[in-house]
């Protein structure tokens, strides 16, 4: 058997052989023992020349780290113990760059790495780290030319700063050092310290160096995106739970604020936050300002918000929450100036200048005035500290939010202040939320408040009620101690007859009576219906409701009291006279009659299309049927009061329908509205008109809701424009109100929008009114009479009535058209006239000028002519 020399020297002296032999045979098992095999190193001067398995050793030792640890810092550390080995440097370091406040700055983070130095004594404490920004010495100069040094005498290099060294006692002779870079973004330095062994570090040394460099590239780089994938995930959970928070409390920003940091608590990685609430006042009240004007105090000079605020910073209310151990959460209102939240002055501060502030190691900072020792009796002690303004869109500041100390220890660096940045707009911007809906229950308090005092304007007094319900005079009581039966005996006295008034009649004329008789004859209505005592309305309420209909009107030319009591009682009529009634229910009566009394209650005597011109409030709040919906908003207000409801007797569903078919009558009187259902009408009445058998036409109605909607609607169209089948007397009287107030639009057209009206609303066209007036039967008024006289014959009266009105109006163009022709017939022949002279004057002068004799007369006659 050969003995070790012999086969040394054999395999010296042939070197192909042992190489082809290594690759053969030994390859799997060497390198897999030394993959294995922890590496022992004895002698870390000579380890320059390892081995290329003990090499590969040292690459897949470093590859399981990355694979398996965790903490970024142990990675690096054995990185940069491999690396101190192999340049054979004294020691090596590790500087992060981070940024605070928008500055970058380096921070130790690994110091003093030798070959065999412990992770633990090497690993720097967040509260012993030494910081500087990056444009100091040679470190802070490759953070930010991102370029590896090499230099042997740190000495005369002029970028060398002592300051680590002052600070270490340690003495820097020459530098290897690089940085870790992100992209172009750096993430680190990596340095190794002082040669051993030698003055400066090699150009192997250098090799060495960045060939080793690229592992704590990879552990950097590692580590730098899982962080950034947590700050990420961290924002993101933060917007989206905020804003779900944010949007389920609306009533005030102290619960907003309260509901959106609570939940996004985990998120935000600190042990303790607090959010400062300043008031938001702008200016003083008068009488406290008195003393400063008088002299007695001297004006506020302390800091001011940025915004403009009148008053000195002022922090109404504290929220504290304490998120280590048992969770806390304390509300300070009216925080004295010595709370631990606030004495620092750090608050203050951020509310004055609206700056972010990132402050590490608080306790040694001279500015402000942080307690060294623990602020309450769960024993916190502020460390690190980041505070932000919360900015509303206004760009005024409603809070300051302060952030304590990061849970693993380290200062709050930039995506901490990205994370709560965004959390603190995203509130500010949100108080927005409160600000509107505080603005909506102003708005709906105010409504309320003017509601109430219309109310109290327009319902009717107790005075008034006594001047139809006497009940002082008759049972010497109030109503409201008077036995209902006794009241509606006496009512129904009180009131006319609706024979001796015409009530059942289509030429009802309202002139006769007076506004007051109306309110009578309208209480009669309900009575005639048969709905009062069945649906237990009061008699007080109903008068009450009926005073308080007409005094909802105002006093203008034609849409005032008279019209809304007349388009009732066309209602009352076609469901009584005009048998309509058999269609409808008693509650569908009762809602149809009160909705058409209040079918224009409040109109303002102008049209919807000069609401939207003139830009009115009205317009704004309605998009459509301007004037109609706010007719029946008026209607719906007097429901919604207790002593004017004259459907409080209802049960719930009965009263939604009465809603409803107030809807659909009101609504139903924009002539908008009318060419898209008189076609549905008209199929109705298609429908019913060849049935012999009445049964069949009230089940084809009334058992489906549409249809009665649809008649309902055109009912209302007819009463609306029932003036137009009036007898003579009546609609002439009623025509020139009309017009009357049609042209006071016109002359607001004129001088408040400066438009030029339509011919209809133009009082200088006042003469055309009888043309206009045809027209307005031909395309309106014809259809609709003519349809209900033919699905009821009972309502005819009405169609003839129109078609009588229509042959006066017809005259009268007639006559107005005559006098136009003639006129224009007499403007012709003076122009024929003018004509005829013109030709003679000339063919004289023609003629004089070919040299005839000219008597004297002529030039005069022609001097006199050319003149005229």
């Amino acid at each position: 058997m050969a003995d070790k020399d012999s086969v040394e020297k054999y395999l010296e002296n042939n070197p192909q052989f042992a190489k082809e032999y290594f690759d053969k045979k030994l390859r799997v098992e060497a390198i897999t023992a030394a993959f294995t095999e922890k590496l022992d190193i004895k002698d870390p001067s000579s380890y320059k020349d390892v081995s290329q398995i003990q090499e590969a050793t040292i690459i897949f030792d470093l590859i399981k780290d990355l694979q398996t640890e965790q903490v970024m810092e142990k990675s690096m550390h054995k990185v940069l113990q491999r690396i101190c080995m192999l340049v054979n440097a004294d020691r090596c370091s590790y500087f992060i760059l981070r940024a605070r406040n928008g500055i970058p700055e380096l921070a130790t983070c690994l110091f003093d790495v030798t070959p065999t130095s412990k992770f633990e004594t090497n690993l720097v404490n967040p509260s012993a780290e030494i910081v500087f920004p990056t444009d100091i010495g040679i470190v802070g100069q490759i953070a930010t030319n991102k370029k590896g040094v090499n230099i042997p005498d740190m000495k005369q290099n002029p970028k060398f700063s002592d300051f680590v060294d002052k600070q270490t006692g340690y003495t820097t002779k020459n530098m290897l050092a690089a940085p870790i870079l992100s992209g172009k973004d750096p993430l680190g330095v990596v340095m190794a310290l002082n040669k051993v062994g030698g003055t400066e570090f090699t150009k192997a040394d250098e090799d060495l160096f960045n060939k080793y460099l690229n592992f704590a590239t990879a552990v950097a780089l590692q580590h730098h995106t899982n962080y950034m994938w947590n700050v990420e995930s961290r924002r993101s959970q933060v917007l989206l739970w905020s804003a779900s928070k944010v949007f389920e409390e609306l009533t005030d920003i102290e619960r907003q604020f309260h509901k959106a940091l609570y939940t996004v608590r985990t998120y935000l990685q600190c042990e303790r936050y607090s959010v400062g609430l300043l008031d938001m006042t702008k200016e003083k009240e008068f009488y406290d300002e008195w003393p400063v004007k008088l002299g007695d105090v001297e004006p506020y000079k302390g800091p001011k918000t940025p915004d403009g605020r009148a008053s000195e910073v002022n922090f109404y209310k504290i929220i504290d929450y304490l998120l280590e151990a048992k969770e806390e959460i304390k509300v300070i209102p009216s925080p004295p100036v010595d709370h631990w939240a606030l004495v620092s002055g750090l608050p203050t501060y951020v509310a004055e200048n609206g700056f972010i502030c990132n402050m590490m190691n608080v306790a040694a900072d001279e500015y402000f005035t942080f307690q060294k020792e623990a602020v309450d009796e769960t024993g916190f002690v502020i460390k690190n500290v980041l505070s932000l303004p919360i900015v509303n869109k206004k760009e005024e500041i409603v809070g300051i939010a302060t952030f304590f100390n990061r849970k693993d220890g380290k200062p709050f660096d930039e995506p901490d202040e990205q994370i709560t940045e965004a959390l603190t707009q995203f509130l500010g911007w949100s108080v927005l939320n409160c600000d509107t809906y505080d603005k909506l229950n102003k708005t709906e308090w105010k409504r309320e408040i003017a509601q109430e005092m219309l109310m109290y304007q327009t319902r009717a007094t107790l005075a008034e009620v006594q001047e139809i319900l006497n009940t002082r005079e008759k049972f010497d009581s109030e109503p409201e101690d008077c036995d209902q039966k006794e009241m509606y005996k006496l009512l129904r006295a009180n009131i006319p007859e609706a024979k001796d008034v015409d009530l059942l009649e289509f030429h009802f004329s309202d002139f006769p009576l007076s506004e007051f008789d109306l309110i009578k004859c309208g209480i009669r209505c309900f009575f005639e219906l048969g709905v009062v005592e069945k649906f237990k309305v009061p008699a007080e309420i109903l008068t009450r409701w009926m005073y308080t209909v007409r005094k909802g009107y105002r006093d203008i030319t034609y849409h005032n009291w008279r019209h809304g009591f007349n388009v009732g009682q066309t209602m009352f009529c076609l469901l009584q006279t005009g048998k309509l009634r058999k269609y409808y229910s008693d509650l569908d009566a009762f809602a149809m009659v009160a909705a058409a009394f209040c079918h224009d209650i409040d109109h303002r005597g102008t049209n919807n299309l000069y609401q939207t011109k003139s830009a009115a409030p009205l317009a704004k709040l309605h998009g459509s049927s301007i004037l109609e919906r706010h007719h029946l908003e008026y209607s719906k207000t007097l429901m919604g009061e207790e002593n004017l409801n004259i459907f409080q007797s209802l049960q719930k569903r009965q009263f939604e329908t009465v809603q409803h078919l107030h809807d659909v009558c009101i609504i139903a009187t924009d002539l908008a509205l009318y060419f898209k259902k008189r076609t549905m009408f008209q199929k109705i009445v298609d429908a019913t008109e060849p049935m012999t058998d009445e049964k069949e036409a009230i089940n084809y109605v009334s058992n489906n809701p549409i249809r009665k909607e649809i008649i309902m609607a055109m009912m209302m169209t007819g009463c609306d424009l029932s003036a137009i089948t009036k007898p003579w007397e009546v609609q002439s009287k009623v025509a020139l109100m009309v017009a009357a107030e049609f042209w006071e639009q016109g002359d607001l057209e004129r001088t408040v929008l400066d438009q030029e009206p339509i011919p209809m609303m133009d009082r200088n066209k006042k003469d055309e009114l009888p043309k206009m007036q045809c027209g307005f039967i031909d395309f309106v008024c014809s259809f609709v009479y003519k349809e209900f006289s033919r699905f009821h014959k009972e309502i005819t009266p009405m169609f003839d009535g129109l078609n009588n009105n229509r042959a006066h109006w017809k005259e009268l163009a007639d006559v107005y058209q005559a006098k136009l022709d003639a006129i224009a017939n007499e403007k012709k022949k003076l122009e024929e006239a003018e004509t005829k002279k013109g030709h003679f004057k000339i063919t004289l002068y023609k003629r004089g000028k070919e040299g005839s004799p000219k008597p004297a007369q002529y030039f005069k006659y022609a001097e006199v002519g050319e003149r005229a």
